[in-house]
């Protein structure tokens, strides 16, 4: 008498993880324009191909690029921060009058600055996680405080005499190798980082979830206030790492004019790199490639010889296209949504 064995039922299989291609479309499309222009530019002005050009280049962007990392999470949590301009003048004063006075090691210099950038990082942190006011409007107070506090520091005065501590991550020889800036080198291994951690780790998919819809985020478990904490105070950090890059790109003097204008470039790279302004979707690959499309056009623009205006109106350009396409993906996918909801 034979007897057969139990069906045994199929082992459950392991649901894998949906997640959005690495490179976006729009990313590719950044790609497309940058290569673009830097053709244009190299045909118009053969100097701009040179490596005293594009060396220049790539160390203005870092800055811009790195204050964008954190300004990326940050908007991707439906907040913004326009307050990074005074974070950098303060950051900045503080670490170059420490580095006249003290002659710091560059190891103290960067954790000096970026201790003071995560400490008003976390300032903004607090009012906005437990104050329950707009990102914008704390934001824009903080700006001014922070600003008033860099113009206290500087006390009406340059300061002069700042040391070659920091060349390392300056225009000059010592600050690249290979002819690579280190600067920049050290902006992609965040980037690396940041949307290493955004794409494959719980905590960075929280952002998103936070950006999508904070209540339903809240109700899933999330610790809503501490991650948009957490936001602030990364973008504080980098803001204080970002301001070495600034000091370094300067002379042995530092005047009240640092920092002026840079939220609204750091703003724009996030913007024109595909970051959605009404949070919940973001890319740091985008950033980094808005910072360096921002810079190739102010460049350009002062390479052609053409009024320095029309950076910020080809930038202003750019980001009104950029904010276009994001209100036409976000409507394209609020109909899929009504036509899935329709067919269920």
């Amino acid at each position: 008498m034979t007897t057969t064995a139990p069906p045994t039922s199929p082992r459950p299989t392991r649901r894998a993880r949906v997640l959005p291609p690495p490179i976006a479309g729009q990313e590719l499309v950044l790609v497309a324009v940058i290569a673009l222009m830097w053709v244009v530019l190299a045909l118009t002005t053969p100097a701009f191909a040179s490596a005293g050009s594009i060396q220049p280049l790539l160390v203005a962007t870092a800055p811009i690029a790195l204050a964008g990392i954190g300004m990326t999470i940050v908007i991707i949590t439906g907040g913004i921060d326009v307050s990074v301009g005074g974070m950098m003048m303060v950051c900045a004063v503080v670490t170059a009058k420490a580095l006249v006075a003290f002659e710091l090691a560059l190891p103290l210099a960067l954790g000096l600055s970026v201790a003071v950038g995560g400490l008003l990082g976390l300032v903004n942190g607090l009012l906005i996680a437990y104050g329950r006011v707009h990102a914008i409007i704390i934001t824009f107070g903080t700006m001014n405080v922070f600003l008033f506090v860099g113009l206290q520091i500087f006390a009406s005065r340059t300061v002069n005499g700042i040391p070659s501590t920091l060349q390392f991550f300056g225009r000059g020889v010592a600050g690249r190798t290979l002819g690579v800036p280190h600067a920049f080198v050290l902006t992609l291994l965040i980037a690396a980082i940041a949307w290493w951690y955004l794409r494959h780790t719980a905590g960075g998919r929280h952002f998103y979830a936070i950006g999508g819809d904070a209540q339903a985020a809240r109700l899933a478990g999330i610790d809503v206030r501490g991650r948009i904490l957490a936001a602030y105070v990364v973008t504080g950090l980098l803001v204080g790492l970002a301001s070495c890059f600034l000091i370094a790109q300067g002379t042995s003097s530092l005047d009240q004019s640092v920092g002026n204008g840079k939220e609204l470039a750091v703003i724009a790279a996030v913007v024109i790199g595909g970051t959605s302004i009404m949070g919940g979707r973001g890319s740091v690959l985008g950033t980094v490639l808005g910072a360096l499309l921002v810079q190739t056009v102010t460049s350009g623009v002062t390479q052609l010889g053409w009024p320095s205006q029309l950076s910020d109106l080809f930038v202003g350009i750019f980001i009104i296209v950029a904010v276009g396409a994001d209100l036409l993906r976000e409507r394209a996918r609020r109909r899929r949504l009504r036509a899935k909801g329709a067919a269920a």
